[in-house]
């Protein structure tokens, strides 16, 4: 089964769930705002994509991080703030099938990875 992983309200996750609509692809959406994110799926998410990819650091939720916080980001609490603040990782995090992890929506990428 196909996972789309994000929040409802996010412009990204509207391109990506309208496309994979558009295109017949069929997947189960977990919103990650309302019911979190397992600590195991996040740590496997941030080994096949790296954590540095997984932080949205474009988002309100990382302006909102004190210049402290922001400076000496690492793994470790990283990921400590994914998991406490879910809407501070990119978003959609789409997981195929096969276990591939993709971050972000890109039509050209999704076209790749769906054959389209």
């Amino acid at each position: 089964m196909i996972r789309l992983y994000g929040i409802p309200n996010c412009d990204s996750m509207k391109k990506a769930r309208k496309w994979l609509a558009a295109h017949g692809v069929d997947y189960e959406f977990c919103n990650y705002k309302k019911l979190g994110v397992d600590p195991a799926l996040l740590r496997q998410w941030a080994d096949k994509v790296g954590w540095e990819t997984l932080l949205n650091r474009r988002g309100m939720m990382w302006r909102k991080l004190s210049q402290e916080q922001r400076d000496s980001i690492n793994k470790a609490n990283a990921l400590k703030l994914m998991l406490d603040t879910p809407s501070i990782i990119k978003r959609p995090v789409l997981v195929t099938e096969d276990g591939h992890v993709e971050v972000g929506f890109s039509e050209n990428r999704y076209k790749e990875l769906f054959r389209q």
